[in-house]
This record gives structure tokens, sequence and C-alpha cells, in this order.
């Protein structure tokens, strides 16, 4: 499993909460319904302000 630093962590469980209240909204504004996505916003948010973050899988 890939370690992440404290800050990813809170960012992924802010997305979380946004994601369970309702609020979290993707790039185009549409409603994030899935737990998967909220990480990867989470996460993504960590890694443009600096965060230890692995690097995204290009698939």
């Amino acid at each position: 499993m890939a370690k992440y630093s404290e800050k990813a962590g809170e960012k992924v469980e802010k997305a979380m909460h946004e994601k369970k209240k309702g609020t979290l909204k993707t790039g185009t504004g549409k409603k994030v319904t899935s737990k998967k996505q909220a990480i990867a916003i989470g996460l993504s948010e960590a890694r443009k302000e600096g965060a230890k973050v692995p690097k995204k899988k290009s698939s």
C-alpha cells in the first residue's frame, strides 16, 4: 500500500465528508456519487498543494 502524507489524508477525508453531504462537485459541476471519485479528487487537491502523493496511474 502506498504511503500518503498527513496532508493528503486530510484532503481525502474532507472530500469524503463533502461527498456524504452532497456538496462535492466534479470539474464540470456534476455531483460526485462514487467513493473512488471522491478519493481521486482529494488526492488531486493534495497533489496541487505539494503533498507527498504517488503519481497518477496512466492507463
